[in-house]
């Protein structure tokens, strides 16, 4: 993802894109999917490129919603610096909704979004200043979050990867 290795946290792929566990999400079975190519802006993508990443993203978003008993997603893509994107590479986000998510304030998930993009790119291993806010190598940004062990991500990407 970007220059960053989550190998470990991806749990389903086709020929061109990926879809992987969340360092911090926002909500359980908050993920990503991701393109293989490293492109920041989604209309650097080729049609079958795009194709493929909004494909994945209903076919994870079908087993996300089912696994974490959502009622609904959020499907995001904050599209290069103007609009929050972090990490210069494209992911959509999918979140598994509920109406009881943010006390019943489901638009609060718009500025958590925009928090949690904040931070993704410091989150995925960027070196942390005097060394606060680190577990497990990961940098955890000061939203309220802590940042999951790679264990526990992996342990989700396995178990997500059995359901396809």
């Amino acid at each position: 993802f970007s220059t960053f290795d989550v190998t470990r946290q991806v749990f389903f792929h086709t020929r061109l894109s990926y879809g992987l566990v969340n360092l911090k999400p926002i909500v359980p079975g908050h993920v990503l999917v991701v393109p293989r190519r490293t492109v920041p802006r989604l209309a650097d993508l080729t049609g079958e490129e795009m194709t493929d990443v909004f494909e994945t993203v209903r076919r994870v978003g079908q087993v996300v919603e089912k696994a974490y008993k959502g009622q609904a997603l959020s499907i995001a893509c904050q599209d290069g610096p103007a609009a929050g994107q972090s990490v210069p590479h494209v992911h959509v986000h999918i979140l598994p909704r509920r109406f009881e998510d943010f006390g019943g304030r489901n638009d609060d998930v718009y500025p958590a979004l925009e928090a949690h993009e904040a931070g993704l790119g410091e989150g995925l291993g960027a070196p942390a200043r005097g060394g606060e806010g680190k577990r497990n190598g990961l940098r955890v940004d000061d939203e309220g979050r802590e940042a999951r062990g790679v264990q526990e991500m992996e342990e989700e990407a396995l178990w997500l990867k059995g359901m396809f």
